[in-house]
């Protein structure tokens, strides 16, 4: 599983207060930090919880229930899964889980079905068609698991619905729609994808600047699935897919009109409205549309002379993992901006929509190691991959209106800084639930697999002030897993 990080500073203090250790398990994994993955995961129908914890050569499954207390453990070999990694899982109707193991270039899967009470398994082989290209991402929906395929050179999406032991397979046919820029150069579906991969983002979570800032994007809902392409300037072109007919529906949101000719706009989709940005050097231009009407909710245009009053943060600059730096000026930022890949992210929260406009950019640097008495050699060069963010937040009221108010940390913000100051921890994963996050992680030095709890929101002492004030919170951004 990828790894939470996370570069802003908050007190120990709020941290240590704002978790509770919900159970532990002793547990002994071969090889955690190399060849051990886990999964804990929700049954959206008993609300029982279990955790998938693996290593290269067993499997361990601890089925809780939804008051977490430990009902059930299976551990199994997993000699048949060699070279293979988790994927997903999925629960049937009869209360069993079955797991998804993908090869590394995604042609085969092997379905293993875990039988909790008669402590067996059960395992299938599934193939891909010969002509899968790609698998574009994978998710949970309602206890069934799914994977999004493109097959080489068809104009069209494929979705397996993996089902109760069965996958049944629906296409979503984009052949008749015209793909063109704003140059008024076509293409098709194929080549656009391919350069411009999609990215799934994750409903009710916030999602960060590095996902966000992707031209094509991807939205599941309960019915249906949203994708937004943002490769033409002029206008955010969206497919909303019905999950039940297969059928395309297409719409077009024109971009704002810039005063000076813009290639950097993008878009993002939340609870049926489309949030579009376009900026250069001298504009920053913010829309909010209705998505099925394609009314204009509310429209913001800024210069680079003015400033920019309902931001609730600085304008940050951030290179790499190093400190933010704050920048003084609208101009300074749109300056900055203007090299990145744009992008807005946003996160509804007790009402309001919480808002982060930014940028971003991963870009390969070099380095020249001449050691202690090669000053006059060429040293050795190596190069690294290198980040530069740049962003500041807003916050919208439920009628459009930009209100003072600084968003508070979520439990995910907890969750990277417990991480980032916690030793020993492998093998982590989160699961949001209703009201607050379970971060379960393998504990190296006990040998123990621990689930905690963390909540939204600063924590306050008994008079009621934050243990953290704002100068002590920022919210640069929010890596998900990576």
């Amino acid at each position: 599983m990828k790894k939470l990080l996370l570069f802003f500073l908050l007190l120990s203090k709020s941290i240590l207060l704002s978790q509770t250790v919900l159970n532990s398990y002793p547990l002994y994994l071969n090889d955690p930090i190399e060849n051990s993955q886990a999964l804990n995961v929700e049954d959206t129908k008993t609300h029982d919880v279990y955790v998938f914890a693996t290593d290269s050569k067993r499997i361990n499954i601890l089925k809780y229930n939804k008051s977490l207390f430990l009902t059930n453990q299976f551990t199994d070999s997993i000699s048949n899964t060699q070279n293979k990694s988790l994927m997903g899982y999925s629960i049937s109707e009869d209360g069993n889980p079955t797991l998804y193991w993908g090869s590394d270039y995604l042609k085969n899967i092997k379905i293993i079905k875990y039988y909790l009470e008669t402590k067996t398994s059960k395992t299938l082989n599934f193939d891909f068609p010969q002509n899968n290209e790609s698998i574009l991402t994978t998710f949970q929906k309602n206890n069934n698991f799914y994977i999004v395929a493109k097959e080489k050179n068809e104009q069209h999406i494929l979705l397996y619905e993996f089902k109760n032991g069965k996958c049944e397979i629906k296409m979503f046919d984009l052949s008749g729609f015209p793909f063109q820029n704003e140059k008024g150069q076509t293409f098709t579906f194929s080549s656009l994808i391919r350069y411009y991969p999609i990215e799934k983002m994750e409903s009710n979570d916030f999602n960060p600047l590095d996902k966000t800032t992707s031209i094509n994007k991807m939205y599941v809902l309960e019915d249906r699935i949203i994708l937004t392409f943002d490769y033409n300037s002029k206008k955010t072109q969206v497919f909303d897919l019905n999950l039940e007919t297969t059928a395309v529906t297409e719409k077009n949101f024109d971009q704002p009109v810039t005063k000076k000719a813009s290639q950097n706009s993008n878009s993002f989709y939340s609870e049926n409205q489309l949030f579009q940005i376009k900026t250069n050097n001298d504009e920053f231009l913010f829309d909010i549309k209705d998505f099925d009407s394609g009314k204009t909710l509310k429209s913001v245009s800024v210069s680079k002379n003015d400033t920019i009053r309902f931001k609730n943060s600085p304008f940050l600059l951030q290179i790499g993992d190093n400190k933010p730096q704050e920048l003084k000026t609208t101009s300074k930022y749109l300056k900055q901006l203007s090299g990145l890949s744009v992008g807005v992210s946003v996160f509804k929260s007790k009402g309001n929509n919480f808002i982060t406009f930014g940028g971003y950019l991963e870009y390969v640097a070099f380095s020249i190691d001449y050691g202690q008495n090669d000053f006059f050699n060429d040293g050795n060069q190596s190069q690294f991959s290198r980040t530069k963010r740049v962003f500041f937040d807003a916050a919208l009221s439920p009628d459009f209106e930009f209100v003072k108010q600084q968003s508070e940390p979520l439990a995910i913000d907890n969750i990277s800084y417990f991480l980032s100051i916690t030793k020993n921890v492998s093998v982590q994963n989160i699961l949001k639930l209703k009201n607050y996050s379970i971060l379960s992680y393998y504990d190296i030095a006990s040998k123990q697999f621990i689930m905690r709890k963390f909540t939204d929101g600063f924590i306050r002492e008994d008079n009621g002030n934050p243990i953290m004030n704002k100068a002590q919170f920022s919210k640069p951004f929010r890596f998900d897993k990576s």
